[in-house]
């Protein structure tokens, strides 16, 4: 519900000190309420272990930044179902962490994201004096790969868009496209 439609009916939501000294449970039934504060006190609660669960299995630090970030987000969406007759938050936590890290690690090692070389490792193969690979300078390589791209057809630019930015499979990017 929006701020001013609660002010109109009247509905006041507990402030920031009124969540932080709530249960886990009773945050959740915040939440379920719209009361969005609730997310965040749970966050601060909960976001050290669910990143450590998340580093411990994706082994790196973004990737586990980002597992993090999305099972926070679900919990969001997904307040409804929880049941605290099934156990408790942190477990509910601990299992959306666990699977999401778990998914995350398998979509990574099918991109071969362990296998791949760092920059610092390719650093005595690079061009000296600031030149990227092939010797071009940047700008030289942005304006080759603005006219490769005007080359392509509509499709061709959605699957290197998906492959590029949206990260699916290569089944997933030929379900999304009209010749999949």
């Amino acid at each position: 519900m929006h701020p001013e439609t609660r002010l109109r009916l009247g509905i006041t939501y507990p402030t920031l000190a009124e969540l932080n000294r709530m249960t886990d449970d009773q945050l959740m039934v915040q939440l379920l309420a719209g009361v969005n504060d609730a997310l965040a006190v749970l966050f601060e609660r909960h976001h050290r272990l669910v990143f450590s669960i998340a580093r411990k299995i994706v082994r790196d630090r973004g990737e586990a930044e980002d597992v993090m970030q999305n099972v926070f987000l679900e919990i969001f969406r997904s307040v409804a179902q929880f049941d605290p007759g099934k156990g408790s938050l942190k477990v509910w936590l601990l299992q959306y962490a666990y699977h999401r890290a778990i998914n995350r690690k398998q979509h990574l090692n099918a991109r071969s994201f362990y296998t791949q070389q760092s920059i610092e490792e390719l650093a005595p193969f690079l061009p000296a004096g600031g030149s990227t690979l092939g010797g071009f300078a940047p700008g030289e390589l942005n304006q080759m790969m603005q006219q490769g791209l005007a080359t392509l057809g509509k499709v061709q630019k959605q699957v290197i868009e998906l492959a590029s930015y949206e990260g699916p499979s290569m089944k997933e990017i030929a379900d999304k496209t009209p010749f999949g």
